[in-house]
């Protein structure tokens, strides 16, 4: 028995120890190496990945005869048979087209694009490591049908068919299957919890609605990033740039950009990796010193409110200030007779003194992988932390300072189904508000009613005297700026300190935030299972904490919770109408419930014709929602200019204000001198902004318009939309036109809440509007009107002259809304008519050596934010980088531009012109 037991011992360690390793070189077609080939045992996931000169060695404990598989991005795979141990083999690869590339983003499952229902841009390998952007983020801006709006050098948004903001809560951003929002903004800043260059396998992006399959922040679009598995992608990775950025205004200053990535298979059982980048720059300076519409053009104007300048926002009528200091006996009785009705504004800081423009971005993130059967089941954790900072222009203009975000998620999948869970949440750091920065350092030094009545004062005593009306307002602010903080001196960083440390913004500026959500998803495809149809079911959970201590949004009594969950499937089948022929069909639907709101149902419904494997015609039409964020639901910040206030119901009264009238002469009209007013006065209470300054001009109160704005609601959209992919003789096209509807368009609504009266009574709160004794609020509300949207796109790809690659581009979107018809309302649709872009370029010039040159023009566009408005004008840019392999060193270097022609340029009223950046980079053994 013992002997028995030892044999049978003896054959198990044979067994389990047989391996067999197979050896090989990957080339394309024209005899040049294929780093990053991935080289896969048929039927099951143990594989490896070709080095820098295209040679791999695979080892499997898996006897003779088997297969592998080769594929390698826009090439066509390959399947060998391994019939014995140590066997050798030379493979080549045909290079295919870009049709033939795989995405998953379009219905959750691996398919070619060219079969896609619905329209994707793919940024894959290839297109990453060529782009003639300084990074692979930035060469987003570069796909057909895309949107990039800079708000600084470090903050970039992305968009596809209108409506964008920097606030951009209509656009999702998945990395690696991860929701990239900040929980406190509710959307992503750029790249900062993102992924870093060395580590990125695949970017899709799809645009339009996506909320049958993604839910209902995938209204506008959404951006996938997929990462590179340490299984299948091994070794020490690294880059670094060095260069410049020039501008104008902020002159030329070092640029920094530098990452590494780490991966080891430890076993078939086990890996890891870690990345981690930095980059450091200095951000745009913004210099627009125009004066917002009805306040002066320049700083000559008495009302002067700059887009840059920071604490003019503070104004008065120096007649009413006169009249005040006459009740209070502190000038001539009669002596207001002297003064004009005119409004004045304080004195404002540039944007420059109060920021020093440092643009960082610190990210980390790790990851262990199990596959405990050695076959494509995958236990996973990951976790992410980026910090940075950078510069935010939403209502007002922040200084992100310090900001961190982190992620970290939990997941189990094999090619069938997966389940993750993950928690992201933030802290604002250091972050500040430059606008009430500039108004509280004006206040540290000398409070406004002291400001106005030394202004009054001096301009009553120099037209005593016999000056001019100019001459007696230049005279009044320099004495009532005397001995103002000087940018530069220990009073001005002292009361600058103060406040950017102070949450409470009667005071301070210090923007205050430490909130997360808790999310999780699962998916389960059936196809595997049967060949009748394709079917897939799943549903995701959301939790979210907002914990800002009253700063931004009316969490005063601590953090406020809510959730919302939604379940969905899809069902596909494809049906062989004949040889040449054959029909996709595609339908789903996703059912969304957020506590606050009934439940919506959004399907869509696809079809793809394919015909002689070259030609694709698709057709989809979908409906989608999106829920009101949190931002629309629960802010209560006073942003100088209006109060923000959202429309959840239980929100309205939690925000709280009390407003001193006793020396104003309110007390005539039977008033307390103290009145309290809750944000629900915005609701209702409210006249139309638009209507009250109606009222201005012609002093007539049937002028005045009811506002009441109704509580937010989710925003509905129906979207059609008809394709084309084909391969015409030697060109590749992809076009597409689409039309979107809205329903219960969320937005803006600027109102007056009176502080006495009520609102169409004709007379009490008629003249609390003519006494200015109002509160200007800004809802967060739905369009009564009807907002529409249509557009389409072409892009054209080829070959010329033998190997150079020639692409372009053009995009046309169009809104349909009448905006005279209901002036109050904002829909911020950001977006230019015409876009149009073209690329040319050659990996390989000739041996190891490589050139890409892109262009971007954009029309001229009417930019709408609660910032600013105004005309961006058009404009054109050209980036452009040459490369050199060297194999030896397994390294490429690179050397770049952006804006190579210097034309400065801006997408956004109030940002900082955009500059050029030059650069060389070195790239080590990135496969």
């Amino acid at each position: 028995m013992k002997t028995i037991l030892k044999l049978f011992t003896m054959l198990f360690c044979v067994v389990s120890f047989a391996q067999t390793t197979v050896k090989g070189k990957i080339n394309d077609n024209s005899g040049l190496p294929l780093p990053g080939a991935n080289v896969v045992v048929v039927g099951t996931s143990s594989g490896t990945v070709s080095d820098f000169d295209g040679n791999f060695t695979l080892t499997v404990e898996q006897e003779p005869p088997f297969s592998i598989r080769v594929t390698y991005t826009g090439f066509e795979s390959q399947t060998i048979e391994i019939t014995t141990n140590n066997q050798t083999v030379d493979v080549t690869l045909e290079e295919g087209n870009s049709l033939d590339e795989v995405v998953i983003s379009a219905s959750r499952t691996p398919e070619r694009i060219f079969e896609s229902p619905v329209t994707v841009e793919r940024f894959g390998l290839k297109e990453i490591k060529n782009t003639a952007s300084a990074g692979f983020y930035d060469g987003l801006e570069n796909l057909k049908g895309v949107d990039v709006n800079t708000n600084s050098l470090t903050f970039k948004s992305v968009n596809t068919r209108g409506f964008a903001s920097f606030a951009n809560t209509r656009f999702m951003q998945l990395v690696d299957g991860m929701d990239n929002s900040a929980p406190a903004l509710n959307f992503p800043i750029g790249n900062l919890v993102g992924m870093n260059e060395t580590d990125v396998f695949s970017v899709e992006l799809l645009p339009g609605a996506a909320s049958a399959l993604y839910g209902a922040n995938a209204f506008n679009g959404i951006l996938f990033m997929r990462s590179k598995n340490p299984f299948d992608f091994q070794g020490i990775s690294g880059y670094h740039k060095q260069g410049i950025t020039s501008q104008d205004a902020g002159g030329d200053n070092t640029y920094r950009d530098s990452g590494i990535r780490m991966a080891y298979k430890f076993s078939e059982k086990f890996a890891a990796k870690v990345n981690f980048g930095w980059l450091k720059g200095t951000d745009w300076t913004a210099n627009n010193y125009n004066g917002k519409p009805g306040t002066g053009n320049d700083r000559s104007s008495l009302n002067y409110d700059g887009y840059n300048i920071y604490g003019d926002e503070v104004s008065a009528d120096i007649k009413d200030v006169a009249l005040l200091l006459e009740g209070m006996g502190l000038a001539p009785a009669g002596s207001n007779a002297l003064i004009p009705s005119v409004e004045v504004s304080r004195t404002g800081y540039e944007e420059r003194d109060l920021t020093d423009y440092n643009a960082e971005s610190i990210k980390a993130d790790w990851g262990l992988y199990f596959r405990p059967w050695e076959n494509d089941f995958e236990i996973q954790y990951v976790g992410k932390f980026g910090t940075g900072n950078t510069i935010y222009q939403g209502t007002n203009r922040y200084n992100i300072a310090n900001f961190s975000q982190q992620q970290h998620k939990i997941e189990v999948r094999n090619d069938n189904f997966f389940v993750r869970g993950y928690i992201v949440s933030d802290k604002a750091g250091d972050s500040y508000d430059m606008i009430f920065t500039g108004i509280n350092i004006n206040r540290a030094w000398k409070d406004d009613n002291t400001w106005f009545g030394e202004y009054v004062a001096e301009y009553l005593g120099q037209t005593l005297g016999g000056a001019t009306d100019s001459a007696a307002h230049i005279a009044a602010r320099q004495a009532a700026d005397t001995g103002r903080f000087e940018p530069g001196s220990t009073n001005f960083k002292n009361a600058f300190n103060r406040s950017i440390n102070d949450p409470d913004l009667t005071t301070g500026s210090k923007f205050q935030d430490n909130s997360n959500y808790t999310h999780a998803d699962a998916n389960y495809n059936f196809s595997h299972l049967w060949d009748v149809i394709d079917i897939q079911v799943g549903g995701s959970y959301r939790q979210y904490e907002l914990n800002s201590d009253g700063t931004i949004y009316t969490d005063y009594d601590g953090p406020i919770n809510y959730s919302e969950f939604g379940i969905y499937t899809q069902l596909q089948k494809e049906f062989d109408l004949s040889e040449d022929m054959k029909l996709k069909l595609t339908g789903s639907a996703r059912y969304d419930k957020s506590e606050f709101f009934d439940g919506f149902l959004s399907p869509r419904i696809s079809a793809g014709l394919t015909v002689n494997r070259d030609h694709n015609i698709r057709a989809s039409v979908q409906t989608g929602f999106r829920n009101p964020v949190t931002q629309d639901l629960f802010i209560g910040l006073d942003a100088g200019r209006a109060i923000l206030i959202g429309g959840a119901p239980d929100n309205l009264d939690r925000y709280v204000r009390d407003y001193d009238v006793s020396a104003a002469g309110q007390l005539g009209f039977g008033q307390p001198g103290v009145i309290t007013q809750t944000g629900g006065s915005a609701y209702n209470n409210s006249y139309l902004a638009s209507s009250v300054v109606a009222f201005g001009e012609t002093g007539n109160p049937a002028e005045l318009k009811i506002g009441n704005s109704d509580l937010v609601e989710p925003e509905k959209i129906t979207s059609f939309e008809v394709g084309y992919r084909g391969k015409l003789n030697k060109i590749i096209v992809d076009m597409s036109v689409y039309y979107n509807q809205y329903k219960d368009f969320i937005s803006n609504e600027t109102v007056l809440a009176p502080l006495y009266g009520t609102v169409g009574d004709g007379s009490l709160s008629v003249a609390a509007i003519a006494n200015g004794d109002f509160t200007t609020y800004q809802t967060y509300t739905n369009s009564k009107a009807d907002v529409k949207s249509y557009g389409g796109s072409i892009g054209l790809s080829t070959k010329v002259f033998g190997g150079f690659d020639l692409d372009g581009s053009y995009t046309y979107t169009k809104q349909d809304f009448d905006q005279a018809a209901f002036p109050d309302f904002r829909t911020s649709f950001n977006t230019p008519e015409h876009k149009t872009k073209a690329s040319f370029g050659n990996t390989e010039v000739f041996k190891n050596f490589g050139f890409n040159v892109a262009w971007r023009w954009s029309d001229n566009y009417f930019w709408q934010a609660t910032f600013g408005d105004g005309d961006i004008p058009s404009y054109h840019t050209v980036d452009a980088q040459i490369s050199l392999k060297v194999p030896s060193f397994k390294s490429t270097f690179k050397a770049g531009a952006t804006n190579i022609l210097g034309d400065e340029y801006f997408t956004a009223i109030g940002t900082g012109n955009i500059g050029s950046l030059y650069y060389v980079s070195w790239t080590i053994n990135n496969l």
